[in-house]
């Protein structure tokens, strides 16, 4: 479910108006999670820890308003929920796209999360979605990356978010991450990131 908003009443008019016009309009930032307490907890419940980080992350968006809002044409539309999109990786070194629908409960998301892992890894294709109510997340726990930018088709409208994790590594009993996150300046600023980015720490911190 999607509820137009009002772009002639919203404060963000002015912003909203200017940003859409750019060839490119996505900006991001990279920053260093602390997921001491996420690995932590993956590793206590035998779970995935990318799905874990990844589950936190959708639930993020869920509370932070404007990674809900979406461009629809000449209309900007809030979702009620966002559900995520991942790279899958293959035996084969390929890797494919998985739908990764948001739960309330980690336990159900899990369920269904290695459910489409084992869908995506059976075939070899790409399976592009279409749905504008997601999160594009990738993860590359080979690099610990200080910086990232993303393939871009500049003929395509898009106003999802993109966010990326990256090596995970310890000092001194402390382990982070780090966490890319691009996002259409037409609709978020960096106080947004700077919201979302905290939120998503303290769902991590403490845990579901």
């Amino acid at each position: 479910m999607k509820q137009q908003l009002d772009i002639e009443t919203w404060a963000r008019k002015e912003h909203y108006n200017f940003f859409k016009t750019f060839e490119e309009p996505y900006h991001g930032v990279n920053v260093d999670i602390d997921v001491t307490e996420a690995y932590k907890f993956a590793k206590d419940n035998g779970v995935s820890f990318f799905h874990y980080t990844m589950y936190q992350s959708i639930a993020t968006s869920q509370i932070v308003e404007p990674f809900r809002y979406r461009i629809e044409g000449d209309d900007v539309f809030i979702y009620d929920q966002i559900d995520g999109e991942a790279t899958v990786p293959r035996a084969n070194g390929t890797f494919g796209f998985g739908t990764f629908l948001f739960y309330p409960t980690f336990e159900e998301f899990n369920a269904s999360a290695i459910k489409e892992v084992e869908r995506v890894q059976s075939n070899n294709l790409l399976e592009l979605s279409t749905v504008n109510n997601t999160i594009r997340f990738s993860s590359l726990p080979w690099i610990k990356f200080s910086s990232l930018s993303h393939a871009r088709k500049f003929s395509f409208v898009d106003s999802c978010p993109k966010i990326s994790f990256g090596k995970m590594t310890q000092y001194h009993g402390k382990r982070t991450m780090p966490l890319s996150i691009h996002v259409n300046h037409a609709l978020v600023d960096g106080i947004h990131l700077g919201q979302y980015i905290d939120c998503y720490q303290e769902l991590l911190n403490k845990g579901v």
